[in-house]
């Protein structure tokens, strides 16, 4: 099922799930206009089809004494394919990186890194992040707030 086969429901659906996924059916039913049986189908076909890949709760990073997040670009020593997916392997294994996107570019990888404080940071940086199997180079650019974070896709009710 690709996305310019769902019809206004199931983008509305969509943009419920995303504003709160937590809603019980009947109440996004209520929203999008819907009953709730041809809803609850609508959501389990979007499941099954693969476009609701999981439900999340959003927690504020902050509150929980996290105040660090960086950026780190990271440029391995060799792109053969041996040392990105052993690079790969490694990050899905560390819960500091939140985000691990590959690129194309003078850089192989963005990471986005949440820790309690910058020591904590440092120590990721030199224990784990730069012992990552190919690592030649990290840039790490530390954000000094959240904007936006987590943002919903940008999915129009009534179209494409």
């Amino acid at each position: 099922m690709l996305y310019s086969e769902l019809d206004t429901f199931d983008r509305r659906i969509l943009i419920a799930l995303q504003a709160d996924a937590s809603q019980s059916t009947a109440a996004i039913a209520e929203q999008v206009g819907l009953s709730q049986a041809p809803c609850w189908r609508r959501i389990q076909r979007m499941k099954a089809a693969g476009i609701i890949t999981g439900q999340i709760t959003l927690i504020d990073r902050r509150k929980l004494g996290f105040h660090t997040t960086v950026f780190a670009e990271v440029k391995l020593s060799a792109t053969g394919r041996s040392n990105v997916d052993a690079f790969i392997a490694a990050i899905q294994g560390y819960p500091e990186v939140t985000d691990c996107h590959m690129l194309l570019g003078k850089v192989d990888f963005l990471l986005r890194i949440v820790t309690r404080d910058n020591e904590a940071y440092e120590r990721f940086f030199y224990e784990k992040l730069s012992m990552a199997p190919g690592v030649q180079d990290i840039n790490s650019i530390v954000a000094l707030s959240d904007i936006k974070v987590m943002a919903p896709l940008p999915i129009a009710a009534d179209g494409l």
